[in-house]
């Protein structure tokens, strides 16, 4: 695997400046969280209430401030040398060494892991200071604001979401051959999280297993019942490997399926393909959407989606561009994010399908490829 390097996050971190300046932002601060480890490689070995934040602006070199302690870690980090770094010490007010950093005015897009105590604490310098924290002067979300600063991915991204999906693929091959009639939800689940750390995953996120009436949960938690003969089965699973995402789901049949199972799988899968082959640049997020959702409602099936169609996926398994009726954001190549229809059937059974996809300039291609078919488990 290719690895980041200081001029990699030194160009994350100007286009991140540029986008704050075309968004009309004074700059952008990124505390602890995907963000940060994204435009600098560092990540704190623990996120306390010591403030820790990423300042960035235009005509001004990055600049980091951090707790006294930590300031080896930050200078370790890969993206190290783009940064001027300043500490502050316990006893000083972490804020006023911020203040500086700020100029006179000026919106600035925030992180959205930034915590409310250090966001209040950004509010009273200001207001200390005689500046405004209004609408036009104070902050604003960087998912509002700068939605797509992470959506594109570069070839290096590319191979890393590539490698975890392969990864996820792998899991689910060899999860069919284990029995799930009789076995807990709870020991599939830790089945699928082993074979994800097998296959080289070094964070597990979610291992849904809904079986039977369960599986008309999207969200379902793997728990305690029985996986019985006849049961439908949803498995959602995915984690983070080498700092970037997978997330796959397939749905599979205990046994033999009814008729009703296969014709509703049917549905779900005609709808995960047209909307994958309706994947190019300049269609839109919604138009995905539509497509998937077309198909089902076509079906007769239209109030049993009851989610979006996707998400992006980057370095954490949920973020923008997100696949909803609403989002007029063009694709463009380069973005990955997920195709996941599902019909979900309350106190009967549910089906769902998700693949990751990303754009390229001739269309989708596919990041999971192991079959879409209703598997037929024991």
């Amino acid at each position: 695997m290719t690895p980041f390097t200081s001029d990699d996050y030194a160009a994350r971190m100007a286009r991140a400046t540029g986008a704050a300046r075309e968004a009309g932002l004074g700059g952008v601060l990124v505390a602890p969280g995907p963000d940060l480890v994204w435009l600098t490689g560092y990540q704190p070995t623990a996120i306390t209430e010591r403030l820790t934040l990423l300042v960035l602006a235009p005509d001004q070199k990055p600049t980091i401030v951090v707790p006294a302690l930590e300031r080896p870690d930050v200078e370790a980090a890969v993206g190290a040398p783009a940064l001027s770094i300043v500490d502050w010490r316990d006893g000083d007010d972490p804020y006023g060494t911020v203040g500086p950093l700020l100029g006179r005015g000026g919106r600035f897009g925030v992180s959205d892991s930034t915590w409310a105590l250090h966001l209040l604490g950004l509010q009273r310098l200001r207001a200390d200071a005689g500046l405004s924290t209004g609408s036009d002067a104070g902050f604003a979300a960087l998912t509002d604001c700068m939605p797509m600063l992470r959506a594109i991915k570069d070839r290096h991204e590319l191979e890393r979401l590539t490698a975890a999906g392969a990864a996820a693929d792998s899991s689910f091959e060899r999860i069919v051959s284990v029995t799930f009639a009789g076995r807990r939800e709870l020991d599939v689940a830790a089945d699928l999280a082993d074979l994800l750390r097998e296959f080289g995953h070094e964070q597990v996120d979610f291992t849904v297993v809904g079986s039977g009436p369960n599986g008309a949960n999207p969200h379902h938690e793997a728990g305690p019942r029985t996986i019985e003969p006849g049961d439908t089965v949803v498995l959602d699973f995915g984690g983070l490997m080498n700092g970037y995402g997978s997330d796959t789901t397939r749905t599979v049949s205990v046994g033999e399926p009814s008729d009703e199972v296969r014709t509703v799988h049917s549905i779900v899968r005609r709808a995960q393909q047209a909307a994958f082959e309706a994947v190019r640049p300049g269609a839109t997020c919604q138009d995905i959407d539509r497509v998937a959702r077309r198909v089902i409602a076509d079906a007769g099936y239209g109030e049993r989606f009851i989610h979006r169609t996707g998400h992006g996926i980057g370095v954490t398994t949920h973020e923008p561009p997100y696949i909803v009726e609403g989002e007029e954001q063009p694709l463009v190549p380069g973005m990955c994010f997920s195709i996941e229809p599902g019909i979900y059937l309350p106190g009967r059974f549910g089906v769902r399908i998700e693949d990751i996809v990303t754009v390229t300039p001739n269309g989708g291609q596919r990041l999971n490829n192991t079959s879409r078919d209703l598997h037929v488990v024991a």
